[in-house]
């Protein structure tokens, strides 16, 4: 919504300020299809040049991060923390053989099964039950399995922020490739300067607007865009770091609540549950999930 209202805000008082101290949109909306085909064009171009298909498929994705905001709310925080209090129950009360068929199939999983979102997360589900098959086999030392899971959230990490970064790297050819559209306007006039004064002020005018909509596009949209990109992946970032707190407050040979707790206080403050929440969200769970 913001993103929208922030929009509507740039191109009114950009465009707004200009109408008003007296400016003229016709030569910019003359100017304004080949200049955006110059610009625009060029921007694909370079864009597919320096990007792979996965990171290209991500910027299309990303644009729905954008606007739709962080992929995790609070209610998935709580689940989260739901699932992963039956998970480390069950293999603290009933042994590893007993969750092994949870961690081995999440997908017919009656407790993964509980919490639809998250099993729908394929790294959050992979990133759980990877973890809790290293424990059943016996790797126990929890700075050995902290560092694993460092090393696998960095690299996921790294890869989601790829597009952001394409993104990021858009938005600074921008207005280099407004001077292209510019320059090019400008060696039309040079090829038309036997033309009238007012002939080529209009021609160098639609050459300016090619300088004008790489700067306005760069600094006004695409680099906001990235920023907004990058921002959302560092906050769903959040939520696979609070599975490793439980997990490895759960090595330590925490019980089961509070290794929840400790994984509670790792929770960013805006999406953090109360402590009665929480345990009114344990208590909520029926007996025989628990």
């Amino acid at each position: 919504m913001f993103q929208i209202i922030g929009i509507v805000c740039l191109f009114a008082m950009v465009f707004g300020s200009y109408i008003i101290s007296g400016g003229n949109m016709a030569p910019i909306l003359h100017a304004l299809p080949h200049e955006m085909m110059a610009i625009g064009g060029a921007a694909v171009g370079a864009t597919l040049i320096s990007n792979s298909l996965t990171t290209l498929k991500g910027m299309g994705s990303g644009m729905g991060k954008v606007f739709g905001g962080p992929k995790w709310k609070a209610s998935d925080y709580r689940d989260l923390l739901s699932l992963l209090f039956l998970l480390t129950k069950t293999m603290k009360s009933k042994g590893v053989i007993a969750l092994e068929s949870h961690i081995e199939k999440p997908h017919d999983s009656t407790i993964f099964n509980r919490f639809p979102k998250i099993v729908k997360d394929h790294f959050a589900t992979d990133f759980i039950c990877d973890t809790l098959r290293m424990m059943t086999m016996n790797l126990e030392d929890p700075h050995q399995v902290e560092d694993a899971m460092e090393k696998q959230l960095e690299k996921h990490h790294h890869e989601a922020l790829h597009p952001a970064h394409a993104m990021a790297g858009l938005s600074d050819a921008l207005p280099a490739l407004g001077i292209v559209a510019a320059v090019l306007g400008v060696v039309k006039t040079m090829g038309s300067i036997t033309e009238p004064p007012e002939i080529l002020g209009e021609m160098i005018g639609g050459a300016l607007v090619g300088t004008f909509l790489g700067i306005l596009l760069s600094y006004g949209l695409v680099g906001p865009f990235a920023a907004r990109m990058s921002g959302v992946i560092e906050e769903d970032a959040a939520f696979y770091k609070i599975i490793q707190a439980v997990l490895i407050a759960h090595l330590h040979g925490n019980a089961a609540q509070i290794s929840v707790e400790i994984g509670r206080g790792n929770i960013p403050s805006t999406m953090q549950p109360s402590f009665l929440e929480m345990e009114e969200a344990l208590n909520n769970i029926p007996a025989e999930a628990a």
